[in-house]
């Protein structure tokens, strides 16, 4: 073997060793960066905002908090609340959805929710002059 065979031989294994993979996907590239932004986050920051805001926290607010992280983690900050607010709605369906929800956070399960959830709320949700989706 000579000299340049073994030096393209090195170039080539040393090329295939490497990892040069680039993730060119938009979506998965603000997943990941969401990612970053949620690991931040953990249940006693929860506990001490809900306790600020003279909420008992409860699993219960923990579910309805880790929905709103898992659906920020997939489709980022929502268009608006009322988004929010029906899918809440229809997930704790079989619990009363709204009035349930309600109970929880009587500040409004999206506004309240989002601040426990340590998350941006929708535009307009909690601004007076254009109602909220409390």
């Amino acid at each position: 073997m000579t000299d340049k065979e073994k030096i393209a031989d090195e170039l080539t294994e040393t090329v295939e060793m490497m990892d040069v993979s680039v993730d060119t996907d938009i979506n998965s590239q603000q997943r990941n960066h969401r990612e970053v932004e949620l690991r931040g986050w953990n249940e006693d920051k929860a506990r001490k905002i809900a306790q600020d805001e003279g909420v008992e926290f409860t699993d219960a607010h923990l579910q309805v908090v880790q929905l709103l992280r898992d659906y920020y983690r997939q489709h980022g900050v929502s268009q608006n609340g009322r988004e929010l607010g029906d899918m809440l709605d229809k997930e704790f369906a079989s619990q009363g959805g709204r009035k349930y929800l309600y109970q929880l956070f009587p500040q409004g399960p999206v506004a309240q929710g989002m601040r426990f959830a340590s998350l941006p709320a929708p535009a307009h949700s909690e601004d007076s002059g254009f109602g909220t989706v409390r």
